[in-house]
């Protein structure tokens, strides 16, 4: 049973990394991303590394999804025919939502049928830090890097100057004249006839 349920949420989880890089959408391909986050989660309740599959939904789904949507709002991508169109846009999030649902129940169902009878002298938790901060400490520290490398592109790709912005300049309101700014002008008055 946990073999098939594997294979199910593998093909799930191919399917939705590919939509992610197909689709024109960017709003359709953070849905597809979350899809695919939840499938990886799902898998890694599967193989009982309980913590993995919550820090990834938490940290993944949580964090770093609200991230993409806030830089895809910064890049100024023109969503408005987005906007425009919600109703259009429900059925793909009504489908990916319903696909991470039933993933959620298959993998605690299969889960709990074929929970392991034996206890580990020491939880998952406990062995995985073990294995991350000694066994593979650096590779650890590269994709730390790594990250900070792609926040950093991040934040100056959104720091491009907009040509809508208005900027003032101090020095030259300073510097400023009454005759550059006011001018008087003569004109002769009315008169009633």
């Amino acid at each position: 049973m946990i073999k098939f349920t594997f294979y199910i949420f593998a093909l799930i989880l191919i399917f939705a990394a590919s939509r992610v890089i197909t689709v024109k959408n960017p709003v359709h391909a953070a849905l597809f991303l979350v899809l695919a986050f939840f499938s990886s989660a799902a898998i890694w309740l599967l193989l009982h590394a309980e913590f993995l599959a919550i820090a990834l939904i938490l940290v993944y789904v949580g964090a770093v999804m609200v991230l993409f949507l806030f830089v895809l709002m910064m890049l100024d991508i023109n969503l408005t025919p987005i906007r425009e169109s919600f109703v259009r846009h429900l059925p793909i999030a009504i489908f990916v939502g319903a696909l991470i649902l039933l993933e959620m129940v298959a993998a605690v169902w299969a889960w709990r049928i074929e929970a392991p009878e034996v206890v580990a002298a020491v939880p998952n938790t406990e062995a995985l830090g073990q294995v991350l901060y000694t066994e593979y400490f650096y590779p650890f520290e590269i994709a730390a890097a790594i990250l900070l490398v792609a926040m950093i592109a991040a934040i100056t790709l959104t720091m491009r100057p907009h040509t809508r912005a208005k900027h003032q300049n101090p020095d030259q309101q300073v510097r400023v004249r009454r005759e550059d700014r006011v001018r008087l002008v003569e004109m002769p008055a009315e008169t009633k006839d």
